[in-house]
């Protein structure tokens, strides 16, 4: 009998130490696989700051783009509105070269000049508005004095003193007007 317990306890003993080496095993496994995923996580997280940085770097050369953009577009509106002047200066500076004492000439010249300063602001789109008569609207007129008219509706510009501008709906320079009631 003792020959059969020794066998049953090298069995068991085998048996231990196999369950040790299958769980050293399972443990192993599990690090493995742990480390595995760890892997992927890694490099999840160094793709994820990759793109992070491109982005980054995207959108700077955006905004440096965007800035460049912005000063080509003002200074493109600006050589566009100071060519369209360039005419009216030309003639400005003809008539004052003109050393003739024809006033009925000069003041021909002028006028022409200033048609075609009035023609190039047309071509930028500038309008001109505040004529005597019209309604007047806070938005567009400056009411520097007033009036009391019984013959005249009620807040009606009676003089315009300075012409209002203005660029589609954009006030340039709202009108300085005299209004009635």
């Amino acid at each position: 009998m003792s020959k059969k317990k020794n066998d049953t306890s090298k069995a068991e003993t085998s048996e231990k130490e196999e369950l040790k080496d299958e769980t050293k095993k399972a443990d192993n496994a599990t690090d493995e696989k742990a480390e595995k995923e760890e892997n992927p996580l890694e490099k999840e997280l160094a793709d994820t700051k990759e793109q992070l940085l491109r982005v980054t770097a995207e959108y700077a050369n955006f905004r440096k783009r965007s800035e460049k953009e912005k000063n080509e577009s003002f200074t493109f509106a600006t050589a566009k509105a100071v060519g369209e002047i360039l005419s009216v200066v030309d003639n400005l500076e003809r008539a004052l070269a003109n050393e003739q004492e024809d006033y009925e000439g000069l003041k021909k010249g002028v006028q022409m000049t200033f048609d075609g300063l009035m023609a190039s602001l047309e071509k930028l789109g500038v309008t001109v508005y505040g004529e005597p008569g019209e309604q007047f609207d806070p938005n567009f007129h400056n009411a520097v004095m007033h009036v009391e008219d019984d013959s005249l509706d009620a807040n009606v510009i009676t003089d315009v003193f300075q012409k209002g501008y203005k660029i589609n709906d954009k006030v340039v320079r709202p009108a300085m007007v005299k209004t009635a009631n």
